[in-house]
């Protein structure tokens, strides 16, 4: 494989490796390797929605069977740390590039799930390590990098967890078992926000400036990044006084003129619809979104969807649980709880006036990512009648996210124990009706009935379209092993795959000045089950390979990306 790779002669304060630039970690302690299991005693205080009470939650805590730094090596690479802090070099194409493609593509997730002799749990636990793929004239110029979290970066200085991430709550001090407030100050660190993490290890975006910044679900995870260097710049800093509310969604949608998110009320259960012009800090409440349901928390918007002249809010049976947010250890639904006798809705507020359209029942569905959305004028009169929103949705099982645990992700490849997933269409009438729709927009067993982490041409977004790219499965996995090219028109879909690999987010980068949807190409980031790992560019029409480039090592899986054209 080392022949295959040309790198750039960059000199490091120390070495010179193969003519790479290489910062290697600190080496893992060796872990016991024996089951390690601890009952303890918590009383935990914490604040009702409505005011500040006294309950105490006796709970009995097991520590869960840990995974050691070797049964982790002996795993796929997908589900393994990077092993240097940083690398960049050129790699050497197999095929051929278009000579249009010039740019960088940067891809964003967990890269390093263990910290001193610490292991993390779940997958979404894992510090933000950042891929970039510069195309320059038929050339790649590749690397990575850790994120300078001020998570990561306490995390490496004591050798232990210092913030709360996905699944995972730093150890108390000796000193808290015999202080009987201690249990307050964690539930006033939580509430304030100072104990959550952030670990900016979901998505990138480029900002309509011009500004790259890599996101989490909370918002003191929003920290920006020079993409050419991928070194972290520094936390980007709102100026609109919203941060008092901790969380928004981990996906924004990013024009050239705008970004819109949504922050969930974790106090008054509802959602803020906020928008913010390119170039500023400053976001603006457009509206806001009131919880149908009756339970404490709002449902889980990871992300949501936007048309022309509506945004979509999607409001989940799973819910945030403030029970959950103050467990020491996770249950399998971590910090939600799920409540379908609540109901599921889905709301539309006007993005010019604020005012909600539309807000109607539906299935119950348990989605992380929406692909698009759209208005539609069914009685031909020039307005829009019915929105249509589709969705990655995995049948309203809430098992993906437990599935998702590094154990079991380790432990069982090849087993056939993925959940079902299907693409899943809501239809939202917009005459004041009631209820709508939840239906399967393409028969799932097509793309081996998973589907998930989608893209689409970025001038479709909002409106009516035809084509989703997305990781589908060749069965049996425990996780989507191929990629797919969704044809919702005309209900078919593409696949591609290779035997024992995990791919990323097909990413769709349209070709200047094109006239068809589906004319340009797909970027996917490959890990292998040897070790390796490679970048993949399929043609966007044909689904077919145009060019790869493997990696000196193996990068593990990775979850969004974007892209910043070359100018």
């Amino acid at each position: 494989m080392a022949s295959l790779i040309t790198t750039k002669a960059i000199m490091s304060h120390h070495h010179v490796m193969s003519s790479t630039r290489i910062t290697t970690l600190c080496s893992d302690k060796a872990i016991d390797n024996q089951q390690r299991k601890t009952k303890l005693q918590i009383s935990h205080r914490f604040f009702s929605r409505r005011r500040i009470s006294a309950a105490v939650i006796n709970s009995v805590l097991q520590v869960p069977e840990k995974e050691t730094v070797e049964d982790e090596r002996r795993c796929h690479v997908a589900w393994t740390s990077v092993q240097q802090e940083k690398w960049e070099g050129e790699l050497t194409v197999q095929g051929k590039i278009p000579t249009w493609l010039n740019g960088t593509y940067l891809r964003n997730g967990p890269g390093l799930w263990n910290i001193g002799d610490h292991d993390f749990r779940h997958l979404f636990d894992g510090y933000s390590t950042l891929v970039k793929l510069e195309f320059n004239d038929g050339r790649i110029f590749s690397g990575h990098r850790l994120l300078e979290s001020d998570a990561y970066k306490a995390a490496k200085k004591h050798k232990k967890l210092c913030y709360r991430e996905f699944s995972e709550t730093p150890k108390p001090s000796r000193s808290n078992f015999k202080n009987p407030f201690s249990g307050v100050g964690e539930i006033v660190k939580l509430f304030s926000g100072e104990s959550l993490t952030d670990n900016a290890n979901t998505g990138v975006i480029r900002l309509g400036d011009g500004r790259v910044m890599c996101l989490t679900e909370t918002q003191k995870g929003s920290i920006l990044v020079d993409h050419d260097t991928l070194e972290t710049i520094g936390k980007f800093k709102y100026d609109d006084g919203l941060c008092d509310h901790m969380i928004h969604s981990a996906h924004p949608i990013v024009t050239e003129t705008e970004m819109w998110t949504l922050i969930p009320d974790l106090v008054k259960p509802g959602y803020r619809v906020v928008r913010m012009e390119a170039g500023s800090n400053k976001r603006e409440v457009v509206g806001r979104v009131k919880c149908r349901s009756g339970s404490w928390g709002p449902g889980w918007v990871h992300s949501f969807a936007v048309t022309e002249n509506y945004v979509l809010i999607p409001e989940m049976p799973l819910r945030y649980s403030v029970r959950n947010l103050l467990r020491a250890e996770p249950t399998p639904l971590y910090k939600f709880e799920w409540c379908p006798n609540d109901g599921a809705f889905v709301h539309v507020m006007s993005k010019l006036t604020g005012e909600i359209v539309a807000s109607v029942e539906v299935p119950a569905y348990v989605t992380f990512h929406f692909i698009n959305a759209y208005e539609e004028d069914e009685n031909g009169e020039g307005k829009a009648t019915v929105i249509i929103a589709d969705c990655c949705e995995h049948n309203a099982d809430t098992r993906i996210l437990d599935m998702l645990r590094l154990h079991t992700l380790r432990s069982s490849h090849g087993d056939d124990v993925l959940p079902d997933a299907r693409i899943g269409r809501f239809r939202i009438p917009l005459d004041g009706s009631k209820y709508g729709k939840l239906e399967t927009a393409v028969e799932a067993e097509k793309h081996g009935r998973a589907m998930d982490m989608c893209s689409i041409n970025p001038l479709h977004l909002g409106l009516k379209y035809r084509y989703v790219y997305a990781c589908g499965a060749k069965r049996p996995c425990n996780f989507p092993n191929a990629l797919s090219k969704v044809d919702i028109l005309e209900k078919k879909v593409k696949i591609w795959h290779e035997d024992g690999i995990i791919p990323s987010e097909p990413f769709f980068v349209p070709r200047p000045g094109a006239t068809h949807e589906d004319d340009g190409v797909v970027i996917s980031i490959v890990s292998e089950e040897n070790g390796g790992s490679y970048a993949i560019l399929l043609d966007g029409s044909t689904f077919e390979e145009i060019a790869r480039a493997n990696f000196p090592y193996g990068l593990p899986y990775g979850l969004h990306g974007c892209w910043i054209p070359k100018h």
